[in-house]
């Protein structure tokens, strides 16, 4: 499927439970691959995702079900971003790196 990545940017994100997560701020392409990898989304729904005081997130491409008028994703658990903070399991968690809420 071709699609013009200028017409991605400001399109509406929901998940397949029909959550609002956001808008696509921007796209991100692997050049060596020559596909889209992933998306810069802003207008976080909360309830989407706890990203406290950050402007966005990235989608991975792959949560990806559809495109067309909306971007539809696959429904994921409630998720924080995390900075600088050691996990439950003791191990390190990288700035920017997604934890699930719900597990």
């Amino acid at each position: 499927m071709e699609i013009e990545l200028s017409s991605l940017y400001g399109q509406e994100i929901y998940t397949d439970r029909g959550m609002y997560v956001g808008k696509v701020e921007d796209v991100n392409v692997d050049i060596t691959e020559k596909r889209i990898s992933g998306f810069a989304v802003r207008d976080i729904n909360p309830n989407a995702f706890d990203v406290g005081n950050k402007l966005g997130v990235i989608i991975p491409y792959r949560w990806v079900m559809a495109m067309g008028d909306i971007v539809l994703i696959k429904h994921v658990p409630m998720r924080r971003i995390a900075t600088k903070e050691r996990g439950e399991e003791g191990g390190e968690k990288r700035e920017g790196e997604e934890i699930n809420n719900e597990e």
